[in-house]
């Protein structure tokens, strides 16, 4: 694996335990209330994160081996699982949380040298190669992370993440979040 895929894995890895921490900090009663995306609390967000782990487990599968692995089998059931998971406990939704990481965690380090130019796409997603599925679960940690309106702020974003030049439409996105706190 790249240096600089090594470099994101592991601020996947530091990404991921400061939202534990922050998770770990809502009660119950927190997790339903509303998350800075419209119609979405935080446990919609929190859910979200596991479900998008699965699914970014699942493209690097798909590289892996070759075989056409879908990240979602549709929209919909992407949906209908996010509306499903999002009342949990919190404690429910951080073993979600850890345990879909580690699941991605342990695919990063079974993906060949060479399957990491493989395109793969997310629902009607361009293909783009499987590299940077791991940028887009750094991205969706990072970016959710403030969504969940729990404290955490693009401010807090390491200089690591800040640092990166995102394409689209990952950069737009950060530039939203960026903006919601642009005047405070």
């Amino acid at each position: 694996m790249e240096t600089w895929l090594k470099e994101l894995v592991t601020q996947i890895d530091d990404a991921t335990a400061r939202l534990i921490v922050t998770v770990g900090g809502l009660t119950d009663e927190q997790v339903r209330e509303p998350s800075l995306l419209p119609g979405w609390t935080r446990g919609h967000v929190l859910t979200h994160i596991a479900r998008a782990a699965e699914a970014h487990r699942n493209l690097l599968e798909a590289a892996r081996t070759g075989t056409d692995i879908p990240a979602y089998t549709s929209q919909h059931a992407r949906d209908t699982a996010i509306e499903d998971g999002a009342s949990r406990p919190v404690a429910e939704h951080v073993a979600d949380i850890e345990r879909t990481a580690a699941a991605f965690r342990a695919a990063v380090d079974t993906v060949p040298d060479a399957a990491w130019t493989t395109r793969v796409t997310i629902l009607h997603l361009e293909p783009f190669p499987a590299s940077q599925v791991v940028l887009r679960k750094l991205v969706e940690l990072e970016l959710h992370h403030v969504d969940l309106n729990a404290g955490y702020r693009p401010a807090d974003w390491p200089v690591t993440f800040k640092s990166l030049e995102l394409p689209e439409p990952m950069r737009s996105q950060a530039v939203d979040r960026l903006s919601w706190f642009s005047a405070t």
